[in-house]
């Protein structure tokens, strides 16, 4: 989108009712109503990859679904994130839920063709194998990437079966193939037992550092934000949140819970307090609406995604402003 286009919003919901229509995320238009887009919302139904509940791949339709209730001016950054950019929904990426290594080239190839467009991308999971592919696409365009995995796990493990690509070892495949920034790595809300103390000596040799969902309960979402932030510094910067970060009370519809995680509010403060990092592209993953209540885990998940698209909108809009 050029500097002198306006950007289509979303639906009026004062026209048209919230539950009425077809439910893209924050009801705005589809990326072939547009044409392009700076911000494409794009869904990964894929959970071919979990070690213990499926219905992940449910979980982008999920969130579109909850998004309905979202409204175009974001009063805690004080921006309008949908005037500000072009955002659009981009559908979702078909990929086959038999072969995982088939599944994974087809992710990295479709998020290739979106960011190809210039547009930043914001996914909706699907499981957390899909944050591989789609770090080999971000990391083509920007170089090896920093970034900041809000988890309840470190997903930094080897393998599972023999399988090198699961939803909790894509952060180890990341760091081995070199597209992650080694020194601005860090884990937020991890928590629960691990296999070994040999996990948590493995993770930093990668370069991880952890802020564990304890530390943001002691010390409070804006200190954690300001030692993220410094620990990013400039660098581009891609975030990738599994929703199981948070306590099962705000998000029970999951699949592999942890109890004592981050309240929704902790998370929405903590990437508020991200907002003049250079994010460049983000997920949201690991929603399986089966085990979902009242849609909790879909609504936190949609002001999730709502908060990373204003930080993404609004640096686009400061960019265009700078030239």
């Amino acid at each position: 989108m050029s500097s002198n286009e306006t950007p289509r919003g979303p639906v009026d919901s004062s026209r048209v009712p919230r539950y009425a229509g077809p439910a893209t995320f924050a009801r705005l238009p589809r990326l072939d109503e547009v044409g392009t887009a700076d911000v494409a919302v794009v869904g990964v139904p894929f959970d071919t990859g979990v070690s213990y509940r499926p219905g992940a791949r449910f979980g982008g339709n999920a969130i579109r679904e909850a998004s309905r209730l979202l409204r175009p001016y974001n009063p805690a950054q004080d921006a309008s994130p949908f005037a500000l950019a072009q955002v659009a929904d981009a559908g979702d990426i078909a990929a086959n839920p038999f072969n995982i290594n088939e599944a994974v080239e087809t992710i990295e190839a479709a998020a290739d063709d979106l960011l190809g467009t210039g547009a930043r991308m914001m996914t909706l999971g699907g499981d957390h194998t899909i944050a591989l592919p789609l770090l080999r696409s971000v990391a083509k365009k920007h170089g090896p990437v920093a970034l900041l995995h809000f988890d309840a796990h470190l997903d930094t493990w080897d393998t599972y079966f023999g399988a090198e690509y699961t939803h909790g070892t894509p952060f180890r495949r990341a760091v081995e193939e070199g597209i992650l920034d080694t020194e601005a790595l860090s884990h937020v809300g991890t928590r629960g037992p691990l296999y070994g103390k040999q996990d948590l000596t493995d993770d930093e040799k990668m370069g991880f550092g952890i802020v564990t969902s304890a530390d943001i309960y002691r010390r409070g979402a804006d200190e954690v934000a300001d030692q993220l932030r410094q620990r990013i510094g400039d660098r581009p910067l891609y975030i990738s949140i599994d929703i199981d970060c948070l306590d099962p009370a705000h998000a029970p519809g999951t699949g592999t819970p942890e109890a004592g995680g981050m309240t929704s509010r902790e998370l929405l403060e903590i990437l508020r307090g991200l907002s003049s990092c250079n994010l460049v592209s983000a997920d949201v993953v690991e929603v399986a609406p089966a085990y979902d209540h009242a849609e909790i885990t879909a609504v936190a998940a949609s002001h999730t995604a709502y908060e990373l698209t204003t930080i993404m909108s609004r640096q686009i809009a400061q960019s265009r402003a700078a030239k």
